[in-house]
């Protein structure tokens, strides 16, 4: 008679059971019991050290669902120790039991004499799984009861030892070395004016070095590490339970993170404190002062557009808004002045960067818009465009693998449901009883693999024909959005472009100096593919000449896609828009540095001599002999300075 197959589940969630070698203790109990059923164990699958509270943390149970669905060993049973080595979560339970039976294999727990292929069995799992997740609950309270406890003792709660202190016999000792550091943050945060940013930089150009801990790769000091540093009450030789809390999160069933909260325990401890309690409290009184962010007001509806996707040219990282206000004498403000830098400029995280220039905002953001308008008003994009929208895709063949496959499993079904009843009408007393069960099930289970490949197949044209209907529909609304886009760009708001630029750009790319042309905006990567020249690329850099060639390619490529374009702005005529400031901008800026006022002659004056081509002049009087004021030197070298500011010159 051919032999059942079955596999072996074991599971422990600490160390110490693993040491125990209650591993091996399982196992063997479960081999005895698969040789005195006649089973062969086709595999063994053992978690060590993990959880029951739910599959996610638990490879090897993973596998083993995974090598059933796939039918790798037809397999009829698993086998566990006891339930709660199989879970302690009453909806996994059920759901990893309904995934087996869904392929005819069934669950056998020998200690607790539960087999899910009775009657008895699967009511016997669903209020034992439930026990055992109220169980888990249970041990999950009184472990927390007992640091509680042990707080309140003023013991440390275990893990690593906080930045200062070392470990000696599970006691929180000083480390001298470290400690100063921690005595330098509060002196300096305290008694002077700095802030916790101003802490961190200081303690970099000082020449401290951090010493990494755990998983730690920066030996720098970060804003973030000084605030944890004062927000720790263990520096004061105080002990807080509780200062993070683990909670669910809504709408999910075994999902949690970690929440901080805002009030909590704190307990003397028995480890001895760095610095002392009033000099704590009087860092918790200026955090509360100094750690609100402030809200913005002046300037409410300007939204800095490229920050995040403008990367730095030196580290690469995304640039961020900054902005230059200026007081009057009169105690109004000068027009703000809007710029890029690179967020590791100050050295605040840790990270340092070198580029330490800041670009006008104004200007990119208008080359930007300029490049995607020569874009989409090139003679080639509008017929693109339509040729790809009037071309439909046939659906017809992926409809009609869809109603086949329906039909299929439809039938499929209906036979294994068929089988199924023939096995429950098998005569037990039947001498071939064992043969005919086993023939049978055999069958079943090639049926359950033909379903599980069908309703592959079809999930895979569905899909197909789902997406084909979506991305037409999209396609249309972002082409036709970008057809408008002159119109419709101009009425956004400030929020709505920023929206829509960083939907349609992946990554601009500026060079650290401008070129000689005055170039400075190196490339822009779009998140779709672009068309050239009846060419498709990955990669594509055109060489512009007279007229944009640049067409849009619509998702004719995967959608993780995306085609770099090096620009040349000269050709685009969009090298104006990023980097030749108005003379108003000029006029503005050498007021309010020099508080001198100079004209739009004085100006076009220096520029030409600064070789900066500059239209004719129809403001210049008409005879030959006529004077013409000159600029005068102190005048010169302001309008100078303006110009290097645009990076003009």
């Amino acid at each position: 008679m051919k032999k059942k197959n079955c596999y072996i589940y074991t599971r422990v969630s600490t160390s110490m059971q693993v040491d125990g070698f209650s591993l091996d203790a399982q196992k063997e109990k479960l081999r005895r019991y698969a040789d005195f059923q006649d089973f062969m164990i086709a595999g063994e699958y053992s978690d060590e050290g993990k959880s029951g509270k739910n599959i996610e943390g638990r490879p090897e149970f993973q596998t083993m669902l995974n090598d059933i669905s796939e039918g790798k060993d037809n397999v009829q049973y698993v086998l566990v120790f006891k339930l709660s080595r199989f879970g302690r979560n009453a909806a996994d339970v059920l759901n990893s039991l309904q995934l087996m039976q869904d392929y005819g294999v069934n669950l056998i727990c020998v200690e607790d004499g539960i087999d899910s292929s009775k009657d008895s069995g699967k009511l016997m799992i669903s209020v034992l799984s439930a026990v055992a997740e109220i169980e888990r609950e249970n041990i999950l309270v009184q472990t927390m009861e007992g640091r509680k406890q042990k707080a309140r003792e003023g013991k440390w709660n275990g893990g690593f030892a906080p930045y200062g202190y070392k470990l000696v016999d599970g006691e929180l000792k000083i480390a001298e070395d470290e400690a100063e550091i921690i005595r330098i943050i509060y002196d300096k945060f305290i008694h002077t004016t700095m802030g916790a940013g101003t802490v961190a930089k200081y303690l970099n150009r000082q020449g401290y070095i951090k010493k990494k801990r755990q998983n730690g790769t920066l030996d720098a000091f970060t804003a973030h590490f000084v605030k944890l540093v004062l927000d720790n009450p263990i520096y004061c030789g105080k002990i807080a339970f509780g200062r993070r809390k683990t909670e669910k999160i809504q709408g999910s069933r075994n999902e949690y993170h970690v929440v901080k909260q805002e009030e909590y325990p704190v307990y003397d401890g028995i480890h001895d404190a760095i610095i002392s309690e009033e000099d704590w409290l009087l860092a918790q009184d200026k955090r509360k002062k100094t750690g609100i962010k402030s809200e913005k007001i002046y300037s409410t509806e300007h939204q800095h557009l490229l920050t995040g996707i403008i990367k730095c040219p030196i580290c690469g990282a995304g640039l961020y808004g900054s902005v230059n206000r200026k007081r009057k004498k009169d105690g109004s403000f000068y027009r703000d002045y809007w710029y890029y830098a690179c967020k590791h400029r100050l050295e605040y995280d840790g990270h340092k960067c070198t580029f330490k220039k800041q670009i006008h905002q104004e200007k990119i953001n208008e080359a930007v818009v300029e490049v995607i308008r020569n874009i989409v008003k090139n003679s080639k994009f509008d017929s693109a465009i339509k040729e790809k929208l009037d071309a439909s895709v046939d659906l017809s063949k992926y409809e009609k693998e869809e109603k086949y496959l329906m039909t299929q499993i439809r039938q499929l079904t209906a036979a294994k449901e068929q089988l199924g009843f023939q096995i429950n009408r098998l005569d037990c007393s039947d001498r071939h009883y064992e043969q005919k069960f086993s023939d049978m099930q055999d069958r079943i289970n090639s049926l359950y693999d033909e379903i599980s490949e069908a309703i592959e197949n079809l999930e895979t044209v569905q899909t197909q024909i789902k997406a084909i209907k979506e991305q037409k529909i999209s396609q249309k609304r972002i082409f036709e959005f970008l057809e408008l886009f002159d119109i419709i760009y101009n009425e956004f708001t400030e929020m709505e472009k920023k929206e829509f630029l960083h939907s349609f750009i992946k990554k601009i790319e500026i060079y650290p100096e401008p070129l000689e042309n005055g170039q400075i905006l190196k490339s822009i990567q779009f998140r779709f593919p672009v068309y050239y020249q009846g060419n498709e690329a990955d990669m594509f850099i055109p060489n512009f000449e007279n007229t944009v060639e640049t067409v849009v390619l619509l998702f004719q490529q995967k959608p993780d896609d995306t085609i770099e374009i090096d620009l040349d702005l000269d050709e685009l005529d969009a090298t104006s828009a990023e980097l030749k400031a108005t003379y108003q901008e000029i006029k503005d800026y050498v007021l309010k540095e020099f508080g001198l006022k100079v004209s739009n002659l004085y100006i076009s004056q220096v520029k030409r001599k600064c070789g900066i081509e500059v239209g004719e002049n129809y403001n210049l009087p008409k005879s030959e002999n006529a004077r013409v004021p000159q600029c005068p030197k102190e005048k010169e070298d302001a309008i100078k300075a303006a110009l290097k500011y645009f990076a003009m010159i």
